[in-house]
């Protein structure tokens, strides 16, 4: 068999349908999750955890906390010159 001949595997995110697939889906999870918070008694430690959404609040700026840490600190720290290896 050569290798122009040769069929690539096709993979389930090489169609566009299905990533908008996937993606409306995590859509729809976050809203119900966002909306189901309301209904769902939590038993907080501290004042501010009864606000409504805290929690998913405090996920997102702690995420973007970590990529900015890891971005312009921790980069320049592990970064090595392009030429490293020549």
């Amino acid at each position: 068999m050569s290798e122009d001949r040769r069929e690539e595997k096709e993979y389930f995110f090489d169609h566009p349908r299905n990533v908008k697939a996937v993606a409306a889906c995590c859509l729809v999870l976050l809203v119900i999750l966002l909306v189901a918070e309301f209904f769902i008694h939590k038993h907080a430690h501290f004042p501010w955890e009864d606000w409504p959404e805290f929690y998913a609040v405090f996920g997102f700026v702690a995420f973007v906390f970590v990529v900015l840490v890891a971005k312009y600190i921790l980069r320049p720290i592990v970064e090595r010159r392009e030429d490293y290896y020549d």
